[in-house]
């Protein structure tokens, strides 16, 4: 029986990936929509990538939501130094087609709210591979729902590795800190992919070939904008591909077996400092608070990526 998610994101390249994985994927991911909010680039932005992605794959039925244009508490943030102007840059400079359809008239928030509500119970996944504006507005104004989801997968977080945005913090999490501290203090049933996985999957020459000869048609686009994405990581950190980030949430619900983690307690410091955004896990146990998170910390890139190659050719 299909996993039916809910897709929270800010596209962004590796968003993009996300989603096309999981509408690759029937069998396994029903996708009920997707919610958007500000992020990689502007909510203006991040709203017409996913129309995009969605036109790419020829699913503009997916009905898409806007929601949160900025932080609960701080100034907005956002990373058009790594995925460009418009969050979807190419190498090629050829931009995804520009949408024919628009969002829904339904704010973000209230569509997650009321979809739990209406759902079976623990029968809707929340998969957030955003900032966590949205997701804890919505536990905010209707903490009944966070007992009624299946469960919460995050992309965010750095635990052993250092942060993208800061020496101490990821930015999904350093873009709304209050909100992420929030959502893990909230008792949802949460599996994390931090950096410590993440960075494990990277889209190396070989594998961006791959994507872009044996992913069909999808796949070259795929391919195009990825090779946009990696130039900044390869450039700043002199790695031979960038980290394929988000995809590690849908991928793991698609087949579990791929990545290994262990549960744990689970905080983010909201002090002023350094140390602003830090995702921090007590890996070892070493204090006496209770583990709110499993948090990923292994995985096989090489199955991980025919994987992608796999049901990306599908579309």
């Amino acid at each position: 029986m299909a996993t039916k998610i809910i897709l929270d994101c800010d596209p962004g390249h590796d968003d993009a990936v996300a989603i096309l994985l999981a509408l690759g994927a029937p069998a396994h991911i029903e996708v009920l929509g997707l919610t958007v909010v500000g992020g990689n680039v502007s909510l203006q932005g991040t709203v017409t990538n996913a129309l995009r992605v969605l036109m790419l794959a020829n699913r503009e039925e997916v009905a898409v939501y806007a929601g949160c244009p900025r932080p609960l508490v701080r100034e907005m943030v956002t990373a058009e130094h790594v995925h460009g102007e418009s969050g979807l840059d190419t190498a090629s400079g050829e931009l995804l087609a520009v949408p024919k359809t628009t969002a829904r008239e339904k704010h973000a928030v209230n569509y997650i709210i009321d979809t739990i509500r209406q759902s079976e119970s623990k029968s809707v996944t929340l998969v957030a591979t955003g900032p966590l504006t949205n997701v804890a507005a919505a536990f905010a104004m209707a903490p009944d729902i966070v007992d009624e989801l299946k469960q919460l997968v995050i992309m965010g977080g750095a635990f052993h590795e250092p942060g993208n945005i800061t020496p101490a913090a990821e930015f999904n999490i350093y873009v709304d800190p209050h909100a992420a501290r929030s959502v893990f203090e909230s008792g949802a049933a949460i599996t994390v992919f931090g950096f410590d996985i993440t960075h494990q999957m990277r889209i190396t020459p070989a594998r961006l070939k791959s994507i872009q000869n044996n992913a069909g048609r999808t796949g070259k686009v795929v391919a195009d904008f990825l090779d946009f994405f990696n130039q900044y990581d390869m450039s700043k950190y002199g790695w031979d591909g960038a980290p394929l980030h988000d995809p590690c949430t849908v991928a793991w619900l698609i087949d579990p077996t791929l990545f290994e983690g262990s549960q744990m307690a689970v905080t983010v410091d909201t002090t002023d400092g350094p140390n602003f955004g830090r995702t921090v896990a007590d890996w070892y146990a070493v204090t006496e608070q209770k583990p709110n998170a499993l948090v990923i910390s292994h995985g096989d890139s090489d199955r991980f990526f025919e994987l992608i190659i796999k049901r990306l050719a599908t579309l």
